[in-house]
């Protein structure tokens, strides 16, 4: 199954912020109960790492106020002789 990671931007007013955080955790899901923040740093952000369907299925996942603003990335590892192959394929020079 694709992973991908989702992160969702809010408001750095300390009030904002908060009320952010709140929705993420009334919710009750799995995945907003455990999301990681950066607002302590100064990144108001919230980042989680999900398995899903497609993209489509991880937006579903972020709160209704917060799903236009998420950025959501599919994730990949890479394997030595993919990246050689790549890297053969496109040399320059």
């Amino acid at each position: 199954m694709p992973k991908f990671l989702i992160e969702v931007p809010h408001s750095e007013d300390l009030y904002e912020c908060a009320v952010a955080v709140k929705v993420f955790l009334e919710s009750g899901s799995h995945f907003l109960v455990n999301a990681d923040w950066g607002c302590g740093d100064g990144v108001h952000k919230s980042w989680m790492i999900i398995d899903a369907e497609d993209r489509g299925q991880a937006r579903g996942v972020v709160p209704p106020a917060f799903r236009d603003n998420a950025i959501v990335t599919q994730l990949n590892h890479f394997e030595m002789n993919e990246i050689n192959e790549i890297m053969r394929e496109h040399h320059k020079g």
